[in-house]
């Protein structure tokens, strides 16, 4: 067994969570006094498990997200993923781990305009050292129908195929985990529900975990469970 503190032991891969987040807490000082967004939050996401989290506007819901995704730190608390106790790695090791380990996708895409599809799937694996990056994203674009679009610039795609893009991005490296902020929130319905089936499906196929913040009560039922988030606290729905 190692020493190091930055990894924990599961009991088993096969049985222990993916994700597991204790008493988490985010707060910002303010000249009107401290404002708390997530008071304590206890998580925890099975293997393969579909997690929806709904709550209004202002609730706290995509801070715990950023949190859950690493792209923000609480004030206090554990979030254990997989066997890395991500709270102990410095920001370097952080970027590294999360670029190799987390899928994330966002409401506006957040592609690279001056990038092709192509180059924007490719981009973090090339940043990471990976020389089969090109060979990767191509996999990736053609997995989500976007074989024909690698050479277009965000601009001369629509807003599905953006997303579709950004699907692309976050499957590639094929993490156990994929988190999602209102992945149709800014798309038609029609197109909304390509997406979500889409996403889905490659989530079924790649046997990934998944966690979406979401408005949408269809995209939110389709998932194993519904917590809802009031005023920085989780609760059953």
């Amino acid at each position: 067994m190692t020493n190091d503190p930055k990894t924990v032991q599961p009991q088993s891969k096969l049985t222990s969570p993916i994700m597991s987040a204790r008493a988490l807490t985010k707060f910002w000082e303010t000249p009107a006094g401290r404002l708390d967004v997530l008071k304590g939050i206890d998580l925890t996401l099975q293997r393969g498990e579909k997690l929806a989290i709904i709550g209004p506007s202002g609730s706290g819901k995509s801070t715990l997200l950023a949190i859950l995704g690493t792209l923000d730190r609480p004030n206090s608390g554990a979030l254990v993923i997989g066997d890395t106790n991500t709270v102990d790695l410095s920001d370097q090791e952080l970027a590294r781990w999360r670029g190799k380990s987390l899928g994330i996708i966002f409401q506006q895409f957040h592609l690279m305009p001056s990038l092709t599809a192509l180059e924007n799937v490719a981009l973090p694996m090339e940043i990471s050292g990976d020389s089969q990056a090109r060979q990767k994203a191509h996999e990736a674009l053609a997995e989500v129908g976007l074989a024909a679009r690698a050479e277009h610039l965000p601009s001369e795609l629509s807003g599905g195929e953006c997303q579709r893009v950004a699907i692309a991005r976050a499957l590639v490296t094929r993490p156990a985990l994929l988190l999602a902020d209102e992945p149709s929130g800014s798309l038609d319905p029609d197109t909304g529900e390509q997406i979500t089936e889409l996403l889905f499906g490659l989530a079924k196929r790649h046997q990934m975990s998944m966690i979406i913040v979401t408005h949408n009560m269809d995209l939110a039922n389709r998932c194993d469970r519904i917590l809802k988030m009031n005023h920085g606290v989780l609760l059953n729905l």
